[in-house]
């Protein structure tokens, strides 16, 4: 069986996450979604909030389970026996900050290969922060984000306006 893992941060999950998954889900045996913590991003949703909606985004994806962790992603497939690692691309500057943690994850770990996956066009602009500063304004981010993130996403950003 070929486990793959889709890292992230999904603050929150979009359509463009959700597609990448869907893809691999196709692909391979297991998907192991997994939101981990990046220190350099100021999230809006817990680490909690953020595996409870890619759960519900990818609940119809009998393959797929979601988790979470906070250290290395290396360390984390490693323990669930994941072989692949599978990243979507947007443009040519997202493929030099992959390519640079590709090589230094298969430094760490010479088995764990990546695959990477070019977004589909109509999701070629899209990313977690544009959606945040959408809902920011009270743009609703239909079509952008799984129908279960909307209504967290609505609430999320009318706390951050009152605050």
């Amino acid at each position: 069986m070929t486990v793959a893992l889709c890292p992230g941060s999904f603050d929150p999950i979009t359509n463009g996450h959700l597609d990448i998954i869907e893809r691999a889900s196709r692909l391979f045996d297991k998907v192991l979604v997994t939101v981990f913590v990046n220190s350099a991003k100021q999230p809006w949703f817990t680490p909690e909030e953020r595996v409870e909606l890619a759960r519900q985004a990818t609940a119809h994806l009998p393959n797929v389970t979601v988790d979470a962790y906070d250290g290395l992603l290396v360390e984390y497939a490693r323990r669930h026996g994941a072989r692949v690692i599978v990243k979507g691309l947007r443009a040519v500057s997202d493929f030099e900050y992959e390519f640079q943690m590709a090589q230094i994850n298969k430094h760490l770990v010479g088995e764990l290969e990546t695959l990477f996956m070019m977004t589909r066009p109509e999701n070629a602009y899209l990313s977690s922060s544009i959606v945040k500063e959408l809902a920011r304004y009270g743009v609703d981010p239909a079509g952008l984000v799984p129908d279960v993130v909307r209504p967290a996403l609505a609430a999320r950003a009318a706390e951050r306006r009152r605050r």
